[in-house]
This record gives C-alpha cells, structure tokens and sequence, in this order.
C-alpha cells in the first residue's frame, strides 16, 4: 500500500512516511479511545442507571482538562511514542472498573479509573492531533485528518456491534453482561502495546522529502515556557477556545439524554452502529471539501464555518422538536418505560436524528483540527495546540456530564448545547477571517524551533532558497 521514498541515495522506507504514522495512530485510536466510544455510546457505559458513570465522567473530564492543557510541554518533552503509549493504558483500566462494578457497584473504582483515564487520555489525543497536524503536507491536511476520524470510528463502529450482536434477541433493558467488557478489554490492551512501536518523528519524511518540525534538544524548561510562548505569540487561539470548550460538551445529553431514555438495549446499540458508521461517512465528505484545489485556503476555510453553522441550526433544530415529545421524568423516572424498539415504525424519525447527530460531530471534530493545522506546520506548537483543544473540550465535557448528574432536564440541556455550539461558531470567525492564511511560510515556523530549513528541507531545495 506504501512504497518507499527515493530521496537522492536516500531510502525512506514506507513505515516512515505520513501516510503509514496517521494510519498507524489511527488503529492505536480505533482501538483504545474508538472501543471507549462504543461503551459510553451504549449510554452509561452499558449500565441502566447513570449516576455513578456520570461522575466518573466528570472526574474524567475534570482531570484531562487540567492534565491536557500541559500534555503538549509533556509530549514534546518525553516523545510522541511514549505519550501514545501511556495515553492508551488509561482506556483499558476504565473498562475494566466497569466491569468490576458490574459485580461489586463500587463507585470509587469507578471514579478513580475515570480520573486516571483523564490523565491518560490527555497524553494520548495530545500525541495524536500534533502526528495529524504537523506530518502532512498543507494540501493534505483535511484527508488526512478524515482519515485518520474514519479509522478511528471504525473502531467505534465495531465496538457498537459487540453488544448489538449479543443482544440482538432481547426486547428488555438491561445492563450490558461481563463478556462484553472483556471483549472490549482486550482490545484495548492490544492498543496501547501497539503504541510503543510508533516512529520517531525525526525519522519522517513527506513526499517531497520534508521533515517534521520539532524541537532537537527539549528540556521540562523548554516546554513549560514554550506552551507559555504559544499564547504569547499566538493569542489568537483564544478565540477558538469556546468551540474547543463545546466539541464534547453534547457528548453526555445525546448518550444519556437521548439514546440510554428513549430506547431499550438492543435499539441503543443499533443507534451506537449508525451513530459511529456516519462518523466515517462526515469525516470523507468533510476531508474531501476542505481540502478542494479549485478554492484557496482562507476562503475555504470561511466556507467550513459557514457550514457549520448550518448544519448546526438544522440538526440541532430538528433535536428539539424531538425533544418536545419525552422528559426526564416519563422515561428514566420511577415509571421506567420499557423504551422503544427499532422494530416499531415511530423508531425511523429518532433513527435519523441520532445518525445526523454523529454526522454533525464529525464535521465539527474534523473542521476544529483543519482549523489548527492551517495556522501552523510546527509540530511542537500543534503539539500545544492540541492540548489546549483537548484539555478545553474536556472542561466543557466534564461539565455537561455533572450537568446530566445533577438530573437537569433534557430540554434545557439540548437549549444549552444549541446555543453554545451557535455562539462558538460566531465568535471563532474573526479567527478564521484574519488568521488562517493560504500557506504558513517555513520561516515563521521555525521560530517556534531549535531546528534549521536544513534539518526540515531536501538539500536540494535549501540550495534553491539560496
């Protein structure tokens, strides 16, 4: 599938070309972050009562808000395979509290795996979105980015058909049995020990025979003042902090308010498929349009906002008048119902919401990495650009589920989400109107560097600079 580059009398083998290392991260997130996906897509992590996942979420969240805001200083300073690598740990050990809570209901396990996966989950996304945005090629970026958003949901689509196949036959509600959280298990184990075998980035080379812009001689020093130089010289960033702040917030009321209430087990896992499946389906359409040759960066970046916000009144419009038709209380109340099945007709117009909604996350996902990518090729920036995207997205996650915790009814979380995604979108454009340029000039990279064009560029093009 990769050939190997010909660089003069240098051979690249083809492990080490972009391609492969965001394939490579991607399997490591289909098969880590992607299975956790399709345990919290089943609405509380397969459980039927929510409380207890909700606030290790919140711990979960809270933790990665705080840990991810520093995971770039930690990642540009341990490495990027070290970093997957911890990162992936967090994932299985999560699972396995769910599991143990199965037979045991202890609730502290649980938050406490939920805190440590924060920490953990922090270094791996930060480790991910630095590889997918600096390893490609600016032409490149959003193809790359889709790809790697597909694989990963793949993942989550596979993961969704565990339980579907296990409780396919069965009409209750009910929790999810052991055997599917050891399924789960095991598939996260494989990730993270697949992690160590990640390239070093000094060793990639793109097509044309560029590297990656890094950082050759980091120290804890370097990194701390480095993350404090970004916000620094890169101010900017702060207004796209609240579309970072809202891109998970819609996570817990789409999981808990909508799928675990409205549907029993077997529809929810069904939901959990579709939902992932048009993940990879937003992803492809999403890549392919940002990055369109016919049309200059800036304007198409204008055009992704734009889209956005389309796409956001739309969904988000046809989420309320669905909402409109359940509360709380009829649903997950003291009179439980036994929720609806997906062979009844009144199941298709739900169907349809839950899949828009995971197209609607992908496109969201996919355009705020697109975003990043196009103000810098620097891998240590981007490194620090993704942790702060997944730190802050984590504060907004972690709130939305103490939100769900506290039992607040469905219609005013749907109000808030709606009007924050809105709001966001609004004030990111400035951003994207001043700053995202048709190309980012090397030089203005390597300030953020110890590295030279030398160390970065074929010789043959640094003698045509000269």
């Amino acid at each position: 599938m990769y050939k190997s580059l010909k660089l003069g009398p240098l051979t690249i083998p083809a492990y080490a070309t972009p391609p492969f290392q965001i394939v490579f991260v991607a399997l490591v997130c289909f098969l880590c972050p992607g299975m956790f996906n399709a345990v919290n897509g089943m609405g509380a992590g397969g459980q039927l009562i929510a409380k207890d996942v909700n606030n290790a979420n919140t711990a979960l969240y809270s933790t990665f808000s705080v840990v991810g805001f520093f995971c770039g200083s930690i990642a540009n300073r341990i490495g990027l395979r070290l970093t997957l690598g911890i990162g992936g740990f967090g994932y299985f050990l999560y699972v396995a509290s769910i599991l143990s809570y199965n037979h045991n209901k202890n609730a502290g396990f649980l938050i406490f795996a939920g805190a440590l996966l924060g920490a953990c989950a922090g270094m791996l996304w930060t480790a991910q979105g630095a590889i997918m945005m600096a390893y490609p090629s600016e032409k490149e970026k959003g193809r790359y980015i889709s790809r790697f958003w597909a694989i990963f949901n793949l993942g989550g689509v596979i993961g969704a058909l565990i339980p579907l196949g296990q409780n396919i036959h069965s009409k209750a509600r009910h929790a999810v049995n052991d055997g599917t959280y050891i399924g789960f298990m095991v598939l996260m184990a494989s990730g993270f020990v697949l992690a160590c075998f990640l390239c070093n980035p000094q060793y990639v080379r793109r097509r044309d025979g560029s590297g990656i812009i890094m950082m050759k001689n980091p120290s804890w020093k370097s990194e701390i003042l480095g993350m404090l130089q970004v916000l620094k010289t890169d101010a900017y960033i702060v207004g796209l902090f609240p579309l970072f702040f809202v891109s998970n917030w819609f996570y817990t009321y789409q999981f808990q308010g909508v799928n675990l209430p409205y549907f029993n087990l077997r529809t929810r896992c069904l939901n959990n498929v579709l939902y992932w499946s048009m993940q990879i389906i937003g992803a492809t359409i999403c890549g392919f349009l940002l990055d369109l040759g016919s049309m200059r960066r800036g304007i198409r970046a204008r055009y992704a906002i734009g889209g956005l916000f389309i796409l956001t009144m739309a969904i988000w419009g046809g989420g309320y008048d669905f909402q409109r038709g359940y509360t709380r209380e009829n649903t997950l109340g003291d009179k439980q119902h036994e929720g609806i099945d997906f062979t009844e007709g009144k199941y298709i117009g739900p169907m349809f919401l839950y899949m828009f909604y995971g197209f609607f996350d992908a496109a969201w996902q996919v355009t705020a990495y697109w975003l990043m990518g196009c103000l810098s090729n620097n891998g240590r920036k981007l490194a620090n650009f993704a942790g702060f995207y997944k730190g802050i997205q984590s504060a907004g996650n972690a709130i939305g589920s103490n939100i769900d915790a506290r039992q607040i009814p469905f219609m005013t979380q749907l109000a808030i989400n709606w009007g924050m995604l809105a709001g966001s979108l609004v004030i990111a454009a400035p951003v994207v109107l001043y700053y995202v340029q048709d190309t980012v000039p090397i030089e203005e990279d390597l300030k953020f560097s110890d590295e030279t064009i030398a160390d970065v560029v074929p010789d043959s093009k640094v003698a045509a600079r000269e």
